[in-house]
């Protein structure tokens, strides 16, 4: 396909951008349009899955056919079956009348099924029989009925997790995954990410009669730095704030941060990752673990801060009763006999007082050390990052302490 193609595609379906990965699924969906496969498209939420159930009824023999959407995840179970295959006079307490369902009115065109992994268990086993043998039943009816519909699926669901947890039946996704279109998360065009961002903006301004927007390139590189959980349409909400609520249009990247949310606009999220390339998502452990690090760096800061002002004492262990008849005491010099599990008799006077044992800085600061270092299995930069202090500061301590 030629790009004036490609571009003159995206222009009549709306679709805005010159990645590659969103190029090569514009090239798929006009060649399967010319077969009668069905189709399941993938992709997070609010990336563009609908524009491509379009291009491919536009593209194919049933073009001049009907074209219905239903989206499953809008619609109660307890009518999904009425509303897709249809029911008769009576078959339920409020079936006045005979319905017709999608399948029946969209004999000879095609049907987009959006979020089709909502779809209940049962419901399911009646689209399978329809994809394999073109019949169903409606609803309070035993009447064999034909249909002729093309079906095209979508869901952001993670499928074969779905099967393994037994919420869809796996005959039925390969029924439906004959060819699959996986649209890519913005995250993944980040060179297609200014160009919405403008389309967006000039849409909105010209809407509310504001002055058109524009950004630094520190704001740019901002925008396409950030992961985009909500994709495409967390990106136009975005734009559309802006535009109606900053009075300077010349949009900083001080300015964007006020209206990006706190863990997009706290750290530089990473947008792919290797587990990410086959089909893991570890966002979320990736989050928890930052906030771990974080939490564990400032208590060890608030613990060097108060050491710096008083040091710990260890309180005295006089006159412990172990026994009625026996009294033990911790001195500094039964330590050794103390951690053995050995019980030192108090042969002294009780009224004899005993000093407080200290622990000195030095040796607080040489056990973190120690601790850290074998946290880390002997990283100095990764312990160096946990206790606060830089790499070369880690190092002078270490052959300071012996370590």
């Amino acid at each position: 396909m030629t790009q004036q193609e490609l571009l003159a595609i995206k222009q009549r379906f709306g679709i805005i951008g010159q990645s590659p990965l969103l190029n090569r699924d514009i090239e798929v969906a006009v060649q399967v349009a010319r077969t009668d496969l069905s189709v399941l498209i993938t992709g997070e939420s609010g990336v563009g899955k609908e524009h491509f159930p379009k291009i491919i009824h536009a593209f194919s023999a049933r073009k001049h056919g009907p074209y219905f959407a239903v989206n499953c995840g809008a619609i109660p179970e307890g009518t999904i079956d009425s509303e897709l295959f249809g029911h008769e006079k009576g078959a339920f307490t409020d079936a006045k009348t005979e319905h017709k369902g999608y399948f029946e009115i969209a004999d000879g065109g095609t049907l987009f099924l959006d979020e089709v992994g909502e779809l209940p268990l049962q419901t399911q086993v009646r689209l399978l029989r329809v994809l394999e043998t073109g019949e169903f039943l409606r609803m309070g009816s035993s009447t064999v009925r034909k249909t002729n519909v093309r079906v095209v699926a979508a869901t952001n669901l993670n499928m074969r997790q779905a099967i393994e947890d037994g919420r869809f039946r796996e005959d039925l996704y390969y029924r439906l995954n004959t060819v699959e279109i996986r649209v890519p998360a913005l995250r993944e065009r980040k060179e297609d990410i200014p160009l919405l961002f403008r389309k967006f903006a000039v849409d909105f301004c010209n809407r509310y009669q504001m002055p058109p927007l524009s950004l630094s390139e520190e704001a740019t590189r901002l925008l396409q730095n950030c992961y985009w959980r909500g994709n495409i349409r967390q990106l136009k909400n975005l734009a559309e704030q802006i535009a109606v609520i900053e009075m300077d249009h010349q949009i900083s990247a001080d300015t964007l941060r006020k209206y990006l949310p706190k863990e997009e606009n706290q750290q530089g999220i990473v947008l792919r990752n290797p587990a990410q390339e086959q089909g893991k998502d570890y966002s979320h452990e990736i989050g928890l673990l930052y906030n771990m690090v974080m939490q564990n760096k400032k208590d060890l800061e608030e613990l060097k801060a108060l050491l710096t002002h008083r040091d710990t004492e260890i309180p005295e262990f006089r006159n412990t009763e172990i026994a009625p008849a026996r009294k033990v005491i911790q001195t500094p010099a039964d330590d050794e006999a103390w951690e053995n599990g050995e019980v030192i008799e108090d042969e002294r006077p009780e009224e004899k007082p005993q000093a407080p044992v200290s622990v000195s800085l030095e040796d607080t600061n040489r056990e973190l050390m120690r601790e850290a270092l074998e946290r880390c299995g002997g990283n100095r930069k990764v312990a160096a990052a946990q206790l606060g202090i830089s790499e070369r500061t880690l190092y002078r301590k270490i052959k300071e302490y012996g370590l």
